[in-house]
Parts: C-alpha cells; sequence; structure tokens
C-alpha cells in the first residue's frame, strides 16, 4: 500500500481539539473553609434576626440601609453579573461596566468570572449531566427531588470542584481591568459587611447603629439575597409556568419576581438567555429590565436585545403546536 501523497493528505479535515474539561480541579481548602463561612454565618443571622427584631436591635437607618445595599448588591448580580457579563444582553461603557462589577461581588456570591463560568456552564448542560445545580440530579422521585433541592439550593457551594474558566469564560479572562477587580473580591467583600456598619454608626452617631446595621445591612442582607439567588435555581427547575420552549426544565414563578428583580421569570429566560428582559409577557414585573432601560435612555448601554415579535415567535410553546 503507497502512502498518501502530500495533496490527499492536505485535503484531510483538520482535527478538531478535544473540548476543554468542565471543572479546573478542586478549591484549596482555604477558599472551601470561607465558602462555609460566607454561607453559614449569614444563615446564622438570618436566623437570629426574628428574635432580635422582636423587641429591639431594628430601627428605620437598619431597614433603610438593609434595602438600598440588597438593591445595590442585587442589581450588580442580575444586571451585571448575570445579564451584562454572562450573555452579553447589552453593551455599555467601562465605568458602567465596574460599577456592576464591583457591586455584584458584594452580593458575596463569588468572583464575577467563578459566577460567569458557573453560570454559563448552567446553561451549557441546564438539567443534564455537567449542571452544576440542577435539582432534577438525583432522578424524579420524592425522595431524589428533595436530596436535589438542597443540592440545587445550596449544597453545590459545598462541593470543592471548581467550573473551568478557561473554558466557559476566556472572554472575561482576556479583560485586564476585569480581570484585576475580580483579583480583589476579598476587599468587595469586606467592603460589603463594612460600609453598612459604617454607615450606621455615622448616621447614627453610635456604636450600637453601627452594630445593628452590620447586622442588618450586612449579614442579614447577604444572607437574604443568598437565598433568593438560589431559589432560581432550586424553586425555578421544579415548579412554575412553562409559556415557552427551553431544554429543560426551568419555570416562571412569580412570587420571586420582585424580590429577585425579575430573575424569577426563569422560563422565558432559558427560552431566549441573550434577551435583556425576562418578563416578556404583559404584567411580569422585571426591575433588572427597567434598570437597563434607564442606562439606555441616559446613553449608557446601547445594542440592548429586547423583545419583539420574532423573538417571541420564535420561542412560543403555542407557536410549535401550530
Amino acid at each position: 500500500m503507497t502512502a498518501p501523497t502530500e495533496s490527499a493528505a492536505a485535503e484531510q479535515p483538520p482535527r478538531r481539539a478535544a473540548p476543554k474539561p468542565l471543572t479546573a480541579g478542586d478549591r484549596p481548602r482555604i477558599a472551601q473553609a470561607l465558602v462555609y463561612v460566607f454561607v453559614i454565618v449569614p444563615l446564622l443571622a438570618l436566623v437570629a434576626a426574628v428574635p432580635f427584631a422582636w423587641g429591639w436591635g431594628l430601627g428605620a437607618v437598619d431597614i433603610s440601609l438593609a434595602i438600598f445595599f440588597y438593591a445595590l448588591s442585587g442589581l450588580g448580580v442580575t444586571v451585571g453579573f448575570h445579564r451584562l457579563f454572562t450573555h452579553r444582553s447589552f453593551k455599555t461603557n467601562r465605568a458602567v461596566q465596574v460599577l456592576l462589577a464591583i457591586s455584584g461581588m458584594s452580593a458575596v456570591q463569588g468572583p464575577v468570572i467563578n459566577w460567569v463560568a458557573d453560570h454559563r456552564r448552567h446553561h451549557a448542560y441546564s438539567d443534564r449531566e455537567g449542571d452544576p445545580h440542577s435539582p432534577w440530579r438525583f432522578g424524579s422521585s420524592a425522595a431524589a427531588l428533595a436530596k436535589g433541592f438542597w443540592h440545587a439550593h445550596m449544597g453545590w457551594l459545598f462541593e470543592r470542584d471548581v467550573t473551568n474558566v478557561d473554558r466557559f469564560a476566556p472572554d472575561l479572562l482576556k479583560d485586564r481591568v476585569l480581570e484585576r477587580i475580580n483579583r480583589l473580591f476579598p476587599l468587595w467583600t469586606v467592603a460589603s459587611f463594612v460600609l453598612p456598619a459604617v454607615l450606621g454608626g455615622l448616621i447614627t452617631w453610635s456604636w450600637w447603629g453601627a452594630l445593628t446595621a452590620f447586622f442588618w445591612a450586612g449579614l442579614v442582607r447577604v444572607s437574604v439575597l443568598h437565598h433568593i439567588t438560589w431559589s432560581v435555581n432550586s424553586i425555578c427547575h421544579m415548579i412554575g409556568e412553562r409559556p415557552f420552549k427551553s431544554r429543560d426544565k426551568a419555570a416562571n414563578f412569580w412570587p420571586l419576581a420582585l424580590i429577585s428583580f425579575g430573575e424569577s421569570w426563569h422560563n422565558s429566560h432559558h427560552a431566549d438567555p441573550t434577551c435583556a428582559r425576562h418578563g416578556v409577557l404583559k404584567g411580569q414585573l422585571d426591575i433588572s429590565a427597567r434598570l437597563i432601560w434607564m442606562l439606555e435612555k441616559l446613553g449608557w448601554a446601547w445594542k440592548v436585545r429586547w423583545p419583539n415579535e420574532q423573538r417571541l415567535a420564535r420561542i412560543s410553546v403555542t407557536e410549535e403546536q401550530g
């Protein structure tokens, strides 16, 4: 048998490189310990909040600061981490990018690049093998779903494997400004707890005001936001309405719409991930989309991927059935 000629070899299609692995090793033990700290300590504060607020320890300053920092950090996640950096549903200037990245990291849900990598992996393998937090991971029996709910809600955070950012967020790794901000995540975490305390102390001009602000606008605010975000991963993949076509079990769950800033319109989002508005039907409140609309009106956002008749027709269940 003769060897292939050079021309024949040249006609052979190039071999595709093997895809990069889903994960990139385990978290260091110190980093894993910090995950436990920043999940469990705010949760304990949330448990303690009810008796603490019953007779003392909660005032108008604490409530105002908690609402302010909840909105600041929550919209940093929903508008910044999610709709801008993960799905590129709009473009904006560098100043807004930096502000959204820092405010998102003040939610203490991890560095922005790691968050984006986890979420892109979730969309790539949603409710299938490879999804980091599907509630259907263990099956569909009552016992399996109970276990799956815990896993999707917060159990997955305690697993040590780390999503491979080289595979799922290479674009963000190439952004030197964002990568530098990403490395400063410990600083933004500390500031997320210290700033409310400082403001509470200055406004009330007392150490007690600083302590209660740290508790309510720091610890309790972070824990509440954690559980709202995690509920989108768990509840919104288990119950709710599915008016649009998607490859998974993502559902719209209206009770969470206000406090999740529109993220709980999850079926709509999974059906059209790059759309800047998740609450696409009449009456569906989406505060995150409203903020993007305001940025667009100010000239600070452009090429916004708003829903239109063509996008909705493409994902409509009734269109598929007709």
